[in-house]
């Protein structure tokens, strides 16, 4: 891998940074959603501090922390930082400097921020140039060091050591002071870095003020003396918006040396790869295209001087940050949609998707779609009103499905022997929907007993059409509960109540004709097949699928009585029937009339009784 210096085109994202955070707020994300699109955009709050050189230009810095700049003992610069060319005929070591840029060069950006965290730092000490304090006005050295990147933020960063444990071990190896600037840690040992509260000392006039405080003052003073101001900072940089490849949308610029970069009209639009069959890359870096001169050369659009294509084609999210908008009018040859089928169709109410996509499509689907509001496409600012996330099926040792681990479940197999039903119904009830979950063929066998047991009931149905009185409250908590597990993604859970149901429909002899069809409407979402040819076979009438939802009455939500375990110092004694809503004392009276409790009770001093409504009765005797 070489780093080269190359053109490419740029969306500018993060122009709209901002509103792609603040937005999250009216909207429906689960929460590791939201958390993701926030940690990926990464604002923060600063400020922007000025340290002049020693060879008359000035470094800027960002930092959150612009209270601890008096403790600010050396500063660090990319190997690529513009000034480096500018200071060579200063610098006094400009060989090592060079052997250093070749070598960070060779490494990706991920090589020099994330795999190195955990090691050694390096660098290279300027000789020839220094960094001056504005806040101590001393002279501070400064280095170059691979984990400072061109590309984020300025390019240089103020390192106070004794409070950043990087910065303190890249001090101590160079030999670098280290001053404390907030109270409370030992930093000959290490850095201190518990410093959200705490009390500024070695700081001058912020001395004595909490970090709070300090911050402000310091953000104050160092706008007051033109060495800085506040700032509010992102993480997320610009969307590099070319690939140096054939696949992919051309980009529709033409280079003329007379105009410049000059757009294609929009009537030669969308402009269309040529049909080639070299598609490796040129020894350059450059794009496939670049080889054919038939399709770059052309003309100008805007004075018809003779022109070149741009050759780098789009990144594939230049499709899949749009593609729901096609959706609602896929065969218009006119515009993206037409306004009446995006008011109709537009915005997506829920979209569901894997937590892969909860960053960059996510992120730059929005930043898409709030572009085409801002210029009068779409009417909302938004795509989506809600979004999901679900977990992933491993394998059966419990790792991501492999063909290389030879762990992968296939669909076909599984409901070649055991039908497309189960295999649902066991997908769903595997576990959270947002959590990932091992394969078990083995408890899979459970599910397909479940529907057996269902498609059993048919038969022996009893005639009556209404629900038992004495089912009445499971039915309805059952309905109740099946309805918002749906609505929320708690599939698990929501078969689990099915299952109770059928328990106590066995126990109670069998089903009503009433209670059958509730079970199948239920039933429905989660097994179609069975459920309906169950609802053929038993005469209901035309398909499960087209009947209105069960309704669940609150009323009868609760059961008449209630059966409530007794304990007696912690072990379960007997159980005991009781009216729903019973009084506590009749409820106590009720638990001690139980032979075992009597038993347990007898010859001992009660010292605590526990009522737990509906719940636990619990006698704690000495």
């Amino acid at each position: 891998v070489v780093r080269k210096v190359k053109s490419q085109w740029m969306l500018k994202i993060t122009e709209y940074a901002g509103r792609l955070i603040d937005d999250l707020d009216g909207l429906d994300y689960i929460e590791r959603v939201s958390a993701s699109q926030k940690h990926w955009i990464g604002r923060s709050h600063g400020a922007d501090i000025v340290f002049g050189t020693t060879a008359g230009d000035d470094l800027v810095v960002y930092t959150t922390r612009p209270d601890t700049v008096f403790g600010a003992t050396y500063m660090v610069i990319s190997p690529e930082h513009d000034y480096l060319k500018k200071w060579a005929p200063l610098l006094k070591n400009s060989e090592e400097i060079a052997a250093y840029q070749d070598a960070a060069a060779h490494k990706s950006d991920f090589e020099r921020t994330e795999l190195g965290k955990d090691q050694e730092k390096t660098g290279v000490l300027l000789q020839g140039v220094e960094a001056v304090n504005p806040a101590t006005g001393e002279n501070i050295p400064v280095f170059i060091s691979d984990y400072v990147l061109a590309s984020y933020g300025t390019g240089a960063i103020m390192a106070v050591p004794g409070h950043d444990e990087r910065d303190w071990a890249f001090a101590r190896k160079f030999g670098l002071p280290i001053v404390e600037v907030v109270a409370g840690g030992n930093i000959d040992e290490a850095a201190y870095t518990d410093i959200e509260n705490g009390t500024l000392v070695n700081s001058g006039f912020l001395n004595g003020l909490t970090v709070e405080e300090a911050k402000k003052e310091i953000t104050d003073w160092l706008l007051r003396k033109h060495k800085g101001e506040a700032r509010v900072n992102y993480k997320l940089r610009d969307w590099v918006f070319s690939r140096q490849r054939y696949w992919g949308e051309p980009i529709p610029m033409v280079w003329c040396d007379t105009c410049g970069w000059v757009p294609l009209p929009e009537d030669q639009l969308p402009l269309e790869l040529p049909y080639i069959e070299d598609f490796e890359p040129t020894g350059e870096g450059d794009s496939p295209l670049a080889r054919h001169d038939e399709w770059v050369n052309t003309t100008c659009p805007k004075c018809g001087a003779a022109a070149k294509r741009e050759t780098d084609t789009m990144p594939q999210w230049a499709g899949s940050s749009w593609y729901f908008l096609r959706y609602c009018d896929p065969h218009n040859s006119e515009m993206l949609a037409s306004e009446a089928a995006l008011d109709y169709w537009m915005p997506v109410d829920w979209y569901n998707g894997g937590m892969e996509h909860t960053t960059l499509h996510m992120l730059y689907s929005r930043f898409w779609h709030k572009f085409l509001y801002d210029i009068g496409v779409v009417k909302g600012p938004e795509p989506y009103m809600k979004r999901t996330s679900h977990g992933m099926i491993l394998g059966e040792d419990g790792q991501k499905m492999s063909k290389s681990r030879g762990n992968v479940v296939n669909p076909d197999d599984v409901i070649a022997e055991f039908g497309a039903d189960t295999m649902r119904v066991y997908e769903m009830f595997i576990g959270d929907f947002e959590k990932t979950a091992p394969w078990n063929t083995a408890s899979i066998k459970g599910s397909r007993r479940f529907l057996e047991r269902v498609w059993a009931l048919q038969d022996g149905l009893l005639p009556d059409e209404a629900v038992r009185p004495e089912l009445e409250s499971v039915v309805h908590r059952t309905i109740k509960k099946v309805g918002e597990d749906i609505e929320h993604l708690k599939h698990n859970t929501a078969i689990a109540a099915m299952m109770s149901l059928l328990n106590d429909l066995a126990a109670a002899g069998g089903a009503t004709r009433g209670e059958y069809r509730i079970l199948l409407q239920l039933l429905n979402p989660f097994a179609p097949h069975v459920t309906e040819e169950a609802w053929e076979q038993s005469g209901f009438g035309g398909e499960v699928s087209g009947q209105p939802w069960p309704a669940w009455d609150e009323n009868k939500l609760q059961e008449d009585t209630v059966e409530i375990a007794v304990q007696v110092n912690g072990k379960v004694r007997g159980k005991v029937m009781l009216p729903a809503g019973v009084a506590k004392g009749d409820a106590l009276a009720a638990a001690k009339a139980v032979p075992a409790v009597q038993a347990a009770l007898a010859g001992k001093t009660l010292a605590k009784e526990i009522w737990v409504p509906g719940k636990l009765i619990s006698f704690a005797v000495k």
